[in-house]
């Protein structure tokens, strides 16, 4: 659908050439600057990638540091700690995978202790990469014990404050002694400034570390926010293969903090994918020192507590870009723009067919303006959606209206737009006032490179 049929033998000679001058530049994309293919191990920074890692400010009653314990691979970074200081309030969200990972679950449950009552002294939080620590049986509980018992010991804090996550390979035990190994020296080599250090530490595919934060004026006083994540393949909610820690010191209840987090969370990290795949890891937890000195926020309902959830709601959707622009051999970074659909539900549905399609995605890839795949996920979608009032858009060009392809509408512009490295595919459904957004990526021969040799 969408494609006009060829006249003669000339217009089928120029749609070969076409599609061989795509292919040819399909091909560029992916080569190294020695000009042979790239391999998955290769480290090829994203084309979709910030010019660099953002100053984050320091978030007072924060630490970090990093360390390399081989977890899997020699040479590098691979494990985080964040120390907090005591009197935080400590927020999270998590995979809802039927699969999910020890370290998962003991955050979980100890989370839901929090929740019960007081608590008293510092946290940590302790990431590794290489290995997630998932469908390890009893082997991954007893390794989430004993690196909380170590890191305990040496950041001073209740083991009841250790949380802990885990990303890379899934079904292999976890090395455990490795980490705990490196406690000691995590904990000496604690700095306010560390954060970057500590991005770069729970890489797995990421081609650069993620970062953002903001600042916002509450009752006087200016509130901080910072947070990083890693993420790059296995993206699709609920959550996504990433994990992602957030640090304000803003004063704020628990309760509150969980409440909002748990619902920008789903216009942010739950409104993105790379690839359909949802994660066994994913970790989002946030803490709040209440060292800024502000009244505290008791409710998102007040305009403090809605200034807050502006400014953090910010953060949290610069994570989430971060993460589709470093989608696993991406070269375009696309919004999907739901409208007019019966509700918020449907339009949902609609935007994620059209964003986890593998032929949009592809016909992305390949800057093919096929606005029928765009129909094809509508329709799939098990969304409300009627013939006669479905509009498309791809950025201003109106490819089609009422139903059937617009007017004034020309292919040449639409191949035109594919050419951009960002795009926006707008679907008005005609229906009612119902709206969502969401952000995915194309689908390159190099997705299929990194993924084929992962385990190697």
């Amino acid at each position: 659908m969408g494609k006009k049929k060829s006249g003669g033998k000339a217009d089928l000679k120029d749609e070969i050439k076409a599609l061989k001058a795509k292919l040819a530049k399909l091909r560029a994309k992916t080569k190294t600057l020695g000009g042979a293919a790239p391999s998955a191990k290769a480290h090829i920074v994203s084309p979709l990638a910030p010019p660099a890692f953002p100053a984050l400010p320091q978030i007072a009653g924060v630490r970090f540091a990093a360390a390399a314990a081989g977890v899997r691979y020699a040479g590098r970074t691979d494990v985080m700690l964040a120390h907090i200081a005591p009197g935080a309030a400590i927020a999270g969200v998590f995979t809802r995978s039927a699969t999910r990972s020890a370290p998962v679950r003991d955050c979980e449950a100890k989370l839901a202790a929090l929740a019960k009552g007081r608590t008293r002294g510092g946290f940590a939080f302790v990431v590794n990469s290489g290995n997630s620590n998932a469908f390890t049986g009893q082997a991954g509980e007893t390794a989430v014990q004993a690196v909380a018992t170590a890191f305990a010991d040496a950041a001073g804090v209740p083991e009841a404050h250790v949380f802990t996550a885990s990303t890379g390979v899934i079904g292999e035990p976890l090395p455990h002694e490795r980490i705990t190994a490196v406690a000691d020296t995590l904990a000496a080599a604690l700095d306010p400034d560390g954060a970057e250090a500590a991005a770069r530490a729970i890489m797995t595919t990421d081609t650069f570390p993620k970062g953002a934060a903001a600042e916002v004026e509450i009752g006087g006083k200016t509130v901080r926010i910072a947070g990083f994540a890693k993420g790059s393949g296995m993206i699709a909610p609920d959550m996504a293969t990433m994990l992602v820690y957030l640090f304000t010191d803003a004063r704020i209840g628990r309760k509150t903090l969980q409440g909002m987090l748990s619902r920008l969370t789903t216009t942010t990290f739950n409104a993105i994918t790379v690839d359909g795949d949802t994660s066994t890891s994913d970790t989002l937890m946030m803490a709040a020192t209440g060292t800024a000195g502000n009244t505290e926020i008791a409710s998102g309902r007040t305009a403090e507590g809605r200034a807050f959830a502006a400014a953090l709601g910010g953060v949290m959707r610069d994570l989430a870009h971060q993460v589709v622009r470093d989608g696993e051999g991406a070269t375009k970074f696309v919004e999907v723009v739901v409208t007019g659909a019966a509700d918020m539900a449907d339009a949902k549905r609609v935007a994620m067919a059209i964003a986890n399609s593998p032929l949009v995605k592809t016909a992305i890839a390949g800057e093919d303006p096929n606005w029928g795949r765009i129909v094809m996920a509508v329709g799939k979608s098990g969304a409300r959606a009627e013939r006669d009032r479905l509009a498309i858009r791809f950025g201003d060009v109106v490819v089609a209206e009422s139903g059937r392809v617009a007017d004034g509408y020309r292919e040449a512009d639409g191949a035109a737009y594919m050419q951009r490295s960002e795009l926006a595919i707008g679907v008005d459904l005609g229906l009612g006032s119902g709206t969502f957004i969401a952000w995915t990526c194309d689908l390159t021969h190099r997705y299929i490179d990194i993924n084929a040799d992962y385990r190697s």
